[in-house]
């Protein structure tokens, strides 16, 4: 037996099989125009027959050819929002024939510049990045990317080209409104880091000024340098309640770090709302199993994702886009507020 690789098979070999032109191949497998059904059958029976292997980077590098890339940046797939609307961009780019070229940032800046400097170079099609807040040399790297780009999950009024997200602030304010409407006047916050949490922030001082315009009080914050999870937040419940007395209640970052706390609550004896009052954010799936329904803010994260693949994909083509996009979020008033 040879030990020679066996020679790529070329796109001229497809279409001299399939009895059409190169270039007609060529459409068929870039999802052009100006063929037939049959012929798009016929090559791509070819296609599988002969194990042609497209190469959709040359496509992306050819000055003849459209780019299928979009740039998106998520600055954490192992938290489930992002996983959800990272779900929702793929789904319409990938029903439109687009393809994400993923980051994954872990929130850190420095990456996501030198991610966007060297998908640049590749000539995507578009660029979807997480956050409203660059740095320096990544804002310039974005108005200066000749292509469209979305700003995603934090809504900026004033976008760089286009924005789609949620106004954190005021998702935060009306569940301080809420927690007031209840009766609470001496309440505490526990979140993650603000350095790197933007939108946790954002919440965060929306719920505290309507604690305060109703005449309440915020007693205490814990802000932990760790991922807003279960443990996290029974743990800095813990602490919290060691060191602050007398709270009515506690708002979270998001209801995994809830669910955290209403755990801790629970094992201490403590009657949730009647000694202690809980909310979340996000209405994760950990809220709707949990002993008693957690008040927090429903975010259709899948429909995040989607309004800013069909914002990006209506750029791509020419056509008329909104510059903001805003996200509604729904209150959902739960059992323990």
């Amino acid at each position: 037996m040879s030990s020679r690789k066996r020679a790529r098979v070329k796109l001229a070999e497809v279409a001299e099989a399939a009895g059409v032109s190169k270039m007609t191949a060529s459409r068929v497998l870039n999802n052009g125009k100006g063929f037939s059904e049959e012929t798009r059958d016929r090559v791509m029976a070819e296609v599988h027959r002969l194990g042609y292997m497209h190469d959709r980077m040359a496509v992306a590098f050819s000055s003849h050819s459209s780019s299928t890339f979009v740039g998106v940046s998520i600055p954490d797939l192992g938290n489930e929002v992002f996983a959800q609307v990272l779900e929702g961009i793929e789904r319409r780019l990938n029903s439109s024939g687009y393809q994400a070229v993923l980051c994954v940032s872990q929130y850190d800046t420095a990456s996501v510049d030198s991610w966007i400097e060297r998908v640049l170079q590749w000539r995507p099609a578009g660029l979807i990045v997480t956050g409203r807040n660059h740095s320096e040399q990544g804002r310039k790297l974005l108005r200066q990317a000749d292509v469209p780009v979305v700003e995603l999950w934090d809504l900026n009024t004033s976008p760089l080209d286009l924005s789609v997200g949620i106004n954190h602030y005021d998702s935060g304010y009306a569940m301080g409104r809420f927690m007031v409407e209840r009766g609470h006047r001496t309440m505490a916050y526990i979140g993650t880091h603000h350095d790197t949490a933007h939108s946790a922030k954002s919440r965060f001082q929306g719920w505290q000024s309507a604690i305060q315009d109703g005449g309440g009080t915020v007693e205490d914050t814990y802000v932990l340098k760790d991922t807003p999870g279960f443990y996290g937040g029974y743990y800095a419940t813990e602490q919290m309640l060691s060191r602050t007395a007398d709270l009515d209640a506690i708002y979270y970052q998001n209801d995994n770090m809830a669910a955290g706390g209403l755990m801790f609550a629970q094992s201490r004896g403590l009657s949730v709302p009647g000694d202690l009052g809980i909310a979340g954010w996000g209405d994760l799936p950990i809220s709707a199993i949990l002993p008693q329904r957690l008040t927090t803010m429903h975010v259709a994260h899948l429909k995040l994702g989607q309004k800013a693949a069909d914002s990006i994909l209506a750029a791509i083509k020419g056509k008329p886009v909104e510059e903001v996009t805003s996200i509604d979020f729904r209150f959902v008033p739960g059992e323990t507020i």
